[in-house]
């Protein structure tokens, strides 16, 4: 076999996959060591160490997958985001891109490319982008409708909530949340406007409860859509596999009946 070969069948091993998982976990817990200042006045120099270790394990593999793939590397999507993640922690630590250097953290990322249930959850969540847009257009409607509502009916007796267009539309965000959103705001607005509950109690059912939800609905659908595409892809690659091992064993026996019938000498 020659190097190329080898290497493409060291990178395709399970143990390799998950060898590079070990070390990026490994890598995530030394930046978060790298945060405190006690730990690295006491382990600075094994911190910045196992780091660079680990940085070293990183480029060295891609410079295995670049060698083994060459041009094919660039054209899939997983080996760009590899590629970008780890070429943003080659960055030079000076001051002015500390910001990038702070990026480092994002080699945590790498494990949705070696992961593959973590990958399908991610081209799951692509997949409804889409799907997606048109209920984001529907929620800012409703958000803007609701807004100008509010706006208007309670921003006399409540500036600080709902006097303009902004402070009603985080105001409703924060409603739509659930977060404090009957003891902090909507009982006060009570104690004022005593039916400004036919307002907010179908703002959250559209919204929390409707909106949202199909939302959750989408990302859940497209999931499922991945990994039906992925099984069958499993599927038809076990068939090729199947049909040309028995392509082989039919040419074996063909060339053994001809071996069997030749004239012997």
């Amino acid at each position: 076999m020659s190097l190329r070969d080898r290497l493409q069948s060291i990178l395709a091993r399970p143990m390799v996959s998950n060898a590079i998982i070990v070390v990026i976990l490994i890598n995530a817990v030394v930046l978060g060591m790298e945060t405190s200042a006690p730990l690295m006045a006491k382990f600075g120099p094994l911190i910045v160490a196992i780091d660079t270790a680990c940085l070293a394990i990183f480029v060295v593999e891609l410079l295995a997958k670049m060698y083994v793939q060459r041009l094919a590397f660039f054209r899939n999507g997983w080996n760009l985001f590899d590629f970008v993640i780890v070429g943003i922690s080659l960055v030079p630590g000076g001051h002015t891109l500390s910001v990038l250097r702070a990026l480092r953290v994002l080699r945590l990322l790498r494990v949705i490319s070696v992961a593959p249930a973590l990958r399908r959850v991610v081209e799951g969540f692509v997949r409804a982008i889409p799907g997606m847009g048109s209920v984001i257009v529907l929620m800012g409607m409703i958000f803007y409708i609701s807004a100008v509502l509010a706006t208007q009916l309670f921003g006399p007796g409540f500036p600080e909530w709902f006097g303009d267009l902004g402070a009603s539309t985080y105001s409703l965000f924060q409603i739509m949340t659930l977060e404090s959103w009957s003891m902090g705001i909507v009982r006060p607005v009570m104690a004022v406007y005593p039916y400004a509950w036919a307002f907010f109690v179908p703002f959250i059912l559209i919204t929390t409860f409707a909106v949202v939800n199909l939302l959750v609905g989408l990302i859940v659908n497209s999931m499922q859509d991945a990994h039906n595409e992925e099984s069958s892809a499993r599927t038809d690659e076990y068939r090729d596999e199947v049909l040309l091992r028995l392509k082989a064993i039919e040419a074996r026996l063909e060339a053994r009946e001809r071996t069997d019938h030749s004239p012997k000498p």
